[in-house]
């Protein structure tokens, strides 16, 4: 099983979300482009915090030095990304994929990060409770399904909003894998702890 972790925006949530997949599946990581923060990027965040000695991590496609949309970064570096030469890690294992930003941000001219999505993939979409929250992640649900894209699950991301999460569920039909509530802090412990919580629910997608 492939998973490809988005957000229905910029920080959300989806590297914690990521980094708690990747524990609970003793999956593999990667993330295809990365844009800024070299030194301590995402991978190495997910890295940081997962206990397991299975899961493998594999190097950006693309990674960039600027944090900014990466159609931009790789703009500022001289570069174009292209989506040819982004090849998928290969492994037996599991896979969890993390995009960058929403699913409609431009990696290119005419590329965005929906388009890494490939046929085989389930997405899981993170969504964070803020005022537009419900918009945003209904516009990326229904783009997903716009392009016959499998959504796995939403994971929500801040303390518990009954009404927010009762209404995107009702309206999109989407299952939810749980919720990581707004922690002080989080490290392997706690992202074991929401591990063994989402277990059942990811291996079920």
């Amino acid at each position: 099983m492939k998973l490809f972790i988005t957000g229905i925006g910029t920080d959300v949530g989806k590297t914690v979300a990521s980094a708690i997949v990747v524990e609970a599946l003793e999956a593999d990581y990667w993330k295809p482009v990365q844009a800024g923060d070299l030194d301590y990027s995402d991978t190495h965040k997910v890295k940081n915090q997962v206990s397991n000695a299975k899961s493998r991590f594999f190097e950006n496609a693309y990674a960039l030095n600027t944090p900014a949309s990466p159609h931009l970064a790789a703009e500022i570096d001289g570069i174009r990304i292209d989506l040819a030469k982004i090849t998928e890690p290969q492994t037996g294992n599991y896979l969890v994929i993390e995009g960058a930003g929403g699913i409609l941000v431009p990696l290119n001219d005419t590329d965005c990060v929906v388009d890494l999505i490939q046929p085989d993939y389930k997405v899981i979409v993170v969504s964070r409770h803020y005022l537009g929250s419900i918009n945003h992640t209904l516009l990326t649900i229904e783009a997903l399904k716009n392009r016959n894209i499998e959504i796995g699950g939403i994971i929500f991301s801040g303390d518990e909003n009954s009404a927010t999460e009762k209404i995107i569920l009702n309206k999109s039909g989407v299952k939810m894998i749980g919720r990581i509530d707004s922690e002080p802090y989080f490290d392997h412990n706690v992202i074991a702890y929401y591990a063994d919580l989402f277990r059942e629910n990811l291996i079920n997608l």
